[in-house]
């Protein structure tokens, strides 16, 4: 129990006696942001120029497929707007279908 206590002790004190570790390695705070812009500019470039077929290089508009509509050879109709008067005497003006 005495050695497992020691042995805490003198760990604990090495760890609290460490100096922290850096994670930039002495880069400043400008140095690393222009590593970031570097970066990101290289890896966009390499994006940008890969061939991954987004953009085929040809047109890809195609035709729609031919619509076949039967002919209707019955009576040809339109409408008409007439005037009417109704036994009161208001006019009103109505639509009215007339086939040829």
């Amino acid at each position: 129990m005495k050695y497992l206590l020691a042995t805490s002790l003198v760990v604990g004190s090495l760890a609290t006696l460490a100096p922290a570790a850096q994670a930039r390695d002495g880069i400043g705070a400008g140095g690393a942001a222009a590593l970031g812009v570097l970066g990101g500019l290289a890896v966009g470039g390499a994006i940008a120029s890969a061939n991954n077929g987004y953009y085929p290089g040809r047109p890809v508009y195609r035709a729609p497929p031919p619509v076949y509509v039967e002919e209707d050879y019955g009576p040809v109709c339109h409408f008409e707007r007439r005037r009417t008067v109704d036994p009161y005497g208001d006019v009103y003006i109505r639509r009215v279908r007339v086939c040829e």
